[in-house]
């Protein structure tokens, strides 16, 4: 067991076998023993102790104040000074019986080392409702609770055949009264279900695991905060969840590998659970089990409401032993009934109601182009929503529509667009004739101190350099095509010594401009060390630090999109002049013999 301040988690208590209980203070990395009563318990019969204690000890944190220590004997024991001093705060509160705290193993080979004792205290929580009113859960099947300015604990046991273990209390977020127990008869050879729920603080005690298979014992039960009497258990054989307050169950295994389930937590919209010797798995995205209803597929489409999403940068790559962050951005889910075969498209409109970004479930001119470009030694793979029967899930990467795109361009920093602005925003999935619309919120990083004006101005000037790729990107797909029209007029008359010397001049003139704008030399992503990046490359660049960098916008980066605006206008009117005395001299020839001229 652990303990902390979920808040302010700095001071983490843990325990440990035979007693030991740690804190450990993460801004000094300090850990201190703070054990109410330091004795070696090796080969001693645990009545012959001063505290017994679980080979699994339980150890609780005031919701109140999180000086407030509690930590289980056969007794609580309670610190109010971070485990320097304690005071026993309970008397025993297990069965205590002699005759099962005695010596364990045959007489030539026994062994107490502290797992083998019993009658003792498993779990302690403190209400989140009210302060001082504590739940303790003992080994040998016992629940007493305790109120704040009361002197007696009061036995509210539920009437179990049995011994089993109080594994886990759980007081629900939603109603101080409301309390449910994850019981466990393994240990004497009952490996059946046990979930009790009581509403009137356990004077009355009911089961609640219709359902759950009949030899997954449960180790652990969570109720949502957000969603009154959706159930999490956490079994011998995995994950299962309730709708109905435990009423039936069903399996909520998904990826999760047949592993016993030992504890669960919820926490930012995510369900984390503990395993026995798998690790620890995290459930994102829990607003899609929230939202659940029994009726999903009659609608033939259905588009689960995204949660508020921040705008902060998402995390890299794992490390070895390290989880996998969640993809950044904002996921939709949503529901087919059958395999679409008719098209699926999924549109992100702004609160203006004006599309900001669009995905379709097949490839694209779009993505042609940007296959087509790929540099072989940067290789990706364009994925495209899905269209399966069932759940299927998609994320917007919170960035607008990608920049223009042109064949035999070599840009390395690739063509998505920049970030959207915080604010309100809505997503349509549109599947054949059905159509759904959700709407959600992105919040600003909470690390930035940005004001919404300085947040305004930062996108703007993100779509004032969007808007200059693409006007730039677009004059260049032009100026190609011009290039090529005159080339075919050039191969279509090789006599004409006129036309043969103002239209080489023209593609002379057009492909100096071409590399003015995109460095020709560039071939892979090492060529960069070489060879200049010219303008749209530059402007690609200050997108992405401007984007990066986020509000406000720096000096530096004002000053330097000036400096490629100036150079951009230089561009236009050299493009200019080639037109007047080039183009249009070779448009004049071709109107005049009626022939195809340059578009």
């Amino acid at each position: 067991h652990i303990a902390f301040d979920p808040d302010d988690p700095n001071l983490i208590y843990a325990t440990t076998i035979n007693g030991t209980l740690t804190e450990y203070d993460h801004s000094s990395k300090n850990t201190r023993y703070i054990i109410p009563f330091p004795e070696m318990v090796y080969g001693k019969d645990a009545r012959d102790l001063k505290y017994r204690t679980n080979w699994n000890a339980p150890v609780a944190v005031s919701p109140h104040d999180p000086k407030i220590i509690y930590y289980g004997t056969q007794l609580v024991l309670r610190s109010t000074d971070r485990g320097a001093n304690w005071t026993e705060f309970s008397p025993d509160l297990t069965r205590n019986d002699p005759e099962k705290q005695g010596r364990n193993g045959g007489p030539l080979t026994p062994e107490n080392v502290g797992a083998e004792f019993y009658n003792t205290i498993f779990y302690i929580v403190e209400s989140p409702h009210e302060k001082g009113l504590v739940w303790v859960g003992t080994d040998d099947g016992l629940v007493h609770i305790k109120r704040e300015g009361s002197a007696d604990w009061q036995n509210v046991s539920p009437n179990h055949d049995g011994e089993a273990m109080i594994n886990a209390i759980e007081i629900s977020p939603h109603d101080a009264a409301t309390t449910y127990l994850a019981v466990t008869g393994y240990k004497l050879g009952d490996f059946r279900p046990y979930i009790y729920k009581a509403t009137d603080y356990g004077t009355h005690w009911k089961r609640i695991d219709e359902g759950l298979p009949e030899d997954a014992f449960v180790r652990v039960v969570r109720e949502d905060p957000d969603r009154r009497g959706l159930l999490y258990a956490g079994t011998e054989r995995g994950m299962f969840v309730s709708f109905n307050d435990g009423a039936d169950w069903q399996s909520l295994k998904l990826n999760l590998p047949p592993v016993p389930i030992t504890d669960l937590a919820l926490r930012d919209g995510k369900l984390v659970a503990a395993t026995q010797g798998r690790g620890f798995w995290v459930l994102d995205d829990l607003h899609v089990v929230r939202q659940f209803k029994a009726d999903l597929a009659e609608s033939g489409l259905h588009v689960f409401t995204p949660p508020t999403t921040e705008m902060g940068h998402g995390g890299g790559k794992a490390a070895r032993f390290e989880g996998a962050n969640p993809a950044p951005g904002v996921t939709l889910y949503y529901f087919l009934d059958e395999e679409s075969e008719a098209g699926l498209q999924v549109d992100i409109l702004d609160s203006a109601g004006t599309i900001v970004r669009s995905y379709a479930d097949k490839e694209g001119d779009f993505e042609r182009c940007k296959l087509g470009n790929m540099d072989p030694r940067l290789p990706f793979e364009i994925e495209y929503p899905a269209t399966g029967e069932g759940l299927n899930k998609w994320t917007w990467d919170m960035r607008r529509q990608g920049i223009r795109c042109i064949e035999d361009i070599t840009l390395f920093a690739g063509y998505d667009g920049p970030r959207v602005a915080p604010g309100d925003y809505s997503a349509t999935v549109t599947v054949g004739e059905l159509s759904r619309t959700v709407s959600f919120r992105l919040e600003k990083d909470s690390r930035s101190s940005a004001s919404e004006e300085e947040i305004r101005f930062w996108a703007g000037r993100l779509e004032e350099v969007r808007g200059l790729l693409n006007e730039s990107l677009e004059s260049l797909a032009n100026v190609r095509r011009m290039k090529r029209q005159v080339s075919e007029l050039l191969q279509r008359y090789p006599d004409d010594a006129n036309l043969q010397e103002t239209g080489s001049a023209a593609v002379r003139k057009l492909t100096d401009w071409d590399a003015l704008l995109i460095q020709p030399l560039h071939q892979t992503y090492e060529d960069e060390d070489a060879w200049e990046t010219m303008l749209i490359g530059q402007l690609r660049y200050l997108m992405d630090v401007i984007d990066s960098t986020g509000a406000p916008v720096t000096g530096g980066a004002l000053l330097r999109l000036e400096n490629l605006k100036a150079e951009w206008a230089d561009r236009q009117v050299e493009l200019a002049n080639i037109r007047t005395h080039h183009v249009d001299v070779i448009n004049a020839w071709a109107q005049e013999r009626g022939v195809p001229h340059v578009n």
